[in-house]
Order: structure tokens, then sequence, then C-alpha cells
């Protein structure tokens, strides 16, 4: 323990308190009055009042404010005290007067007269304020993210997580599932993105790959027979970072359960989501277990422009592709005559303002990498814009009717080929709720979107392939692997979405040998590349699989949503930044020569990096 003064002379240790302290910073109340106590913690704030010295002391439970004299025992120790050194104070607690009381902090009754004060440890100059909250670059608080951490916000953030995960646990265990912990260290699996590999040293020139997700792991032990397994599993992917999305590493609560069909992972799974929901809403409305909308994902791109669609947003996109089949406005007719899709996605109220709204979104539409908005704005009952004026007052009241808007509404339009009208569309909802001020941000929406196509054509490689887990049983089993067209095959495969975020994604798992070979041979591989790939859960299926299915719910994600943050890296203990660092352990790091050569491993230098000006040429402006 550091020194221990009362006055200016060093005293030994010489009462039977604890050496650091009798209560937390957090814990004294007005009955502790009178009480001579013993606390620890960081020096949050510093207030000199001239023959008075306060002390804000935090600790990680809360905040006491500390008092003396300009000629008390302490005072010399105190007033050279940084902010952030770590202190132990003992003293007499004493009520506050009145009119000091602070009724936003626990402890805001009393405070406690020092008598005694131990530097435990001196903090140097802060690289970023503690105290505050203020806004600081990221790649400083990074680098000294164990600063960053005692920020309030961030320190509640990180606890909230560690409770909602046990929260996950006691659900998930009164639920009836078993917690198993699968292999860190695994082979190449496709799940959508790189896979984080590593070299091994006892069989050189092979490597493992850490797991993007337990995937086959937890379907491997329904057919061992475990009937119902959950995880809060790490998962590792090679992959961008985005503002939902860290690089690295996440974690899902991960679960699998045999012998059911999708409802019955969905009438499971609604009340452990929405009671963890419920728990830490702080009174916010959460949509009730048993209640989850189920939004087929062709009518979810439709209505929402999204297979992610904020449920909060009132706003519902038609398709008007019909109203403009020989229509006046020509840009629109030559669309449609092309095969093309109009979109309309209403803006209620938005007619009563002015142009310039109007104006806004198109010139914002052009900002994302689209042509522009098309638009119709209602006046007093009267439609106005070059939209209504050419496609004739006749046909644009038989469209506001069939739109069902008012007098002083608004209405845009999404035109070209479908996933481009599509996309933006989506887009342009959500830009128009959060314009309008139409969003409710004191709700949970909570849904289903089910019935997802098994297939896509990927355009770049110019063939069929996975639109999302390979390991899925298509709707109709091996009769529709073998006869249907295979775009226009669904899967047993649905999203969990809150708010505009998916946030878990399961589905019915294919436990046929011969189902599971037809379904790859149609992306192009064979029975031998599947026996080779999956060699672990082909075999499995040969020896009796039961029906299963299962889900992941991002935890990350989950976290994110009831702290209310908007970055991932708000949730997270030691994130790392947008290039996949961690600045504060400097990772990665090169490997010296005598790992590489345990590992018959030899670094190829990358060619240099391009000019500044050939970097803003072969970046697409969205990329990342």
């Amino acid at each position: 323990m550091g020194s221990r003064f009362r006055g200016n002379d060093e005293i030994l240790e010489d009462d039977d308190m604890h050496a650091y302290r009798t209560h937390t910073c957090g814990q004294l109340r007005a009955d502790s009055a009178g009480e001579t106590v013993r606390v620890s913690g960081w020096v949050h704030r510093k207030r000199d009042h001239g023959d008075l010295v306060f002390i804000d002391l935090r600790d990680h439970y809360g905040m006491a404010q500390i008092v003396t004299e300009v000629d008390g025992p302490v005072f010399e120790v105190i007033e050279g005290l940084r902010a952030e050194s770590v202190v132990t104070i003992t003293g007499k607690v004493e009520p506050r007067a009145k009119d000091a009381i602070n009724p936003n902090l626990p402890t805001g009754e009393i405070e406690i007269r020092a008598v005694e004060a131990s530097v435990l440890s001196a903090a140097a100059e802060l690289p970023l304020p503690v105290a505050g909250e203020q806004e600081y670059p990221e790649d400083v608080r990074l680098r000294y993210r164990f600063l960053d951490l005692r920020r309030e916000t961030l320190h509640a953030n990180i606890v909230k997580r560690t409770r909602i995960i046990s929260d996950m646990r006691r659900r998930m265990e009164a639920a009836g599932f078993t917690e198993y912990s699968t292999p860190i260290l695994t082979a190449s699996s496709p799940e959508g993105a790189r896979d984080f590999l590593v070299p091994s040293r006892i069989h050189a020139g092979k490597f493992y790959a850490l797991p993007q997700a337990p995937q086959q792991y937890k379907q491997l032990l329904m057919v061992a027979g475990f009937d119902r397994y959950f995880q809060i599993a790490p998962c590792f992917r090679d992959e961008d970072p985005r503002a939902d999305r860290l690089p690295g590493e996440f974690y899902q609560l991960d679960l699998e359960m045999s012998f059911v069909t999708q409802e019955d992972v969905w009438n499971t799974m609604e009340p452990v989501i929405a009671g963890v929901f419920e728990a830490f809403a702080e009174g916010r409305h959460v949509t009730p277990a048993g209640s989850f909308p189920r939004i087929p994902y062709s009518e979810a791109m439709l209505k929402y422009g999204s297979d992610k669609p904020d449920l909060r947003n009132p706003v519902l996109i038609a398709d008007v592709t019909d109203h403009f089949v020989d229509s006046g406005f020509g840009i629109f007719a030559g669309i449609v005559a092309g095969g093309g899709v109009i979109r309309a996605i209403p803006a209620p109220g938005a007619g009563a303002g002015s142009r310039k709204f109007f104006d806004d979104m198109n010139n914002w539409a052009r900002s994302e990498g689209f042509s522009g908005l098309g638009y119709i704005n209602i006046k007093d009952g009267e439609p106005g814009g070059p939209i209504a004026k050419n496609h004739g007052s006749e046909a644009t009241a038989k469209l506001i009717a069939a739109l069902g808007l008012g007098p002083n509404d608004g209405v845009f339009f999404a035109a070209g080929k479908e996933a481009q009208a599509t996309r933006l569309a989506g887009l342009a909802r959500v830009r128009v709720g959060e314009q309008l001020d139409l969003i409710d941000k004191d709700r949970f929406e909570l849904c289903w979107i089910v019935d997802f196509p098994f297939y896509e054509y990927d355009e770049d490689e110019k063939k069929v392939d996975f639109a999302h887990n390979p390991f899925s049983m298509p709707q109709g089993g091996l009769d529709a692997l073998n006869d249907q067209d295979p775009l226009t095959i669904n899967a047993y495969q649905y999203d969990m979405v809150c708010n505009g975020f998916e946030i878990a994604s399961g589905s019915i798992r294919n436990q046929s040998p011969e189902t599971m070979v037809k379904a790859f041979e149609l992306v192009g591989l064979s029975k031998a590349d599947v026996e080779e790939r999956f060699g672990g859960l082909y075999r499995a299926f040969q020896y009796g699989a039961p029906p299963h299915g299962g889900m992941a719910a991002g935890v990350d994600r989950v976290v994110m949503l009831l702290c209310g943050a908007q970055n991932l890296r708000e949730i997270t203990l030691f994130p790392m930044n947008q290039r996949a660092e961690d600045l504060l352990m400097s990772a990665p790091s090169p490997a010296s020569m005598k790992q590489l050569r345990e590992l018959s491993i030899r670094v190829v230098e990358q060619p240099a990096a391009p000019a500044k000006k050939d970097v803003e040429e072969i970046v697409s402006p969205k990329a990342g």
C-alpha cells in the first residue's frame, strides 16, 4: 500500500479497518451519517471552492464526494492530485446541506470529510479526458482503451453487456437447453466470409481455420443425440468492418434443436429473445412473444425494400408499375416498357411543407449513386410536380387513390431494374421516416423474415450459388432440387429482425445425404467435393440424423440495440479499428524469423500501395 497521511506526517497502519475500503464509492447513504469509513477509487473531478476542496471519487460501483478544508489534515495531499490518480480516503460520513444535495447521485445526500489520504498510484497527464464524455479521436480512444473504459457510458454498456449475456444463459437453460463448447481450431467452412487461417507447426504447409460459426459442430451434436444445444460462441471472420459488424471476432447466441419444424424454433425462441429485450428495455415497448410478424422475404423486399425492415417506420412501399404503362410521363413509361419497375414511397404530410424537402430528397438519392427520385407533392388536394403534370390529371388521381394519399401528402418514386428500384425505395423509405420524424424511438419491433430464396445468381461468376446457409433444407426437398428451376426454390430459412437490424439467422437443416449432394451439385460441386469439404457432416448423415434446426442471435447487435449505441465499438471491451488493427496491443504484428521457420512459412512481400490519386480512382465511393 502507498503512504497514508494524517496532515503532513506519514503514519503506520494502526487501526482495524480494511487496508483499502470499508465501503464502495456507490454504497453510502444518508443512514450512514456519523460513521467513519474508508473508500478507494479514482479522482474523477476536483473542485476548489476557496476554503474547501471537493473530490468526486469514483470506483466501479459509483461516486462519492470527498471534502476537506484548506487547513484540514489532508489538504496538501488532495490539492496536488491529478485526475485519475488512485487514492484511499478515510473520513467521517456527514449529511450534505439541503441546497447541496445531488438528487441525480445515489450518494448525493452525503459526503465524506477526509481525515486520512493515501495515494496508491499517481496519474500522469491524461491523453484523453475521462470525466465529461467528450468526443475524442477513435485512434486515441482505442490506444488508451483502459482509460476509455473508465468513462461512464462505455463502462455502463460493458456491465450491461455482461448482464444481458447472463440473462440469455438463464433463459436458455430454463427452455431446456444445455451449453456445450465447440472447438476453436477447426477446418475451413463456407459461411460467406474469409477465414482466419492458423498455420500448423506439426503438419507443415497445412492450416486450421478459426470458426466463422459452430455450424457443422452443432449439427453433429444433434446427430450425436444431445437434442438441445446452445453456446455463447466466439466467431471469427476476416471481413471488412462496418458500424453493425466488428472486424475479426464477434459473439453469438448459437443454438440447435432436434425433431423440430421451423415453427418450433420460432415458438421456442420468441419468449427467450423478447424476454431479454423486456428485461433491459427500461420501459420501452417490446413486441410480445407469440406475436412476432412472419414476413415472407418477397413481401419484405416489396413493402420495405429490405430484408431487415424497421417496423417502427409506418411508411410502406407500393409497386405502381401498372399505373405507368403507356403513361404520359415518358421516362417512367420507357422504363416499364423495358422491363423495369416503379416503386412508390409515400411521405405523409410532406406536401404541406416547402418544395425544398422534395429537392433535398432528390439530391440525396443522387449522392447515393442513383439517378434521382421522382415525386408528386400534394398541397391542399392539388398534386404538383413534373410527374403529375405529364402523367395526366385522371391517371394521377387514380394513382393517389390507389396509394391512399391525403390532401397534404407527398410520394416519391424509385424507377429502374427491379433490384435497383428495390434498393433505392428501401433507402428512401428509411430516409423519409427519419426526415419526417415518423419513427418511434421508444420501441423494439421484432419480426421474422421467412421463405428466403435457397439460391441466387452470381453475376460475377455467372453461375448459381447459395443465397444463404448451404446446409439448409430446401422447401420441397430432393424433389424440388430435381424438378424446379433452382432460382425458384425457397429454403426453410429465417431471420429475426429488430428495428432495421438482423439480430438472428437460422434454418431447418438438410440432414439427408442425397439431398445434400444434390444441393451442392447445383452450384457446381461434386459428390467428391462434398465428401472432401464436409466429410464429417456427410459421414454423420449416413448413420441416422434426426430432423434438426436452429439459429444464431448476434450478441453484439442485441447489446448495441439495448444500450442505444450507434456503433459496436461502444459495447465491446477491446475492439479493433476500421483497419482491423488492435492499437492497444499493436496487433497484428510481424512474426520473428524463428517463428516463421517453425511454421514452415515464408512471408511474400506485397506490392507497394498505389498513390493516393490512384486509390481514389480504383476504390468505389461506397467501399467499406
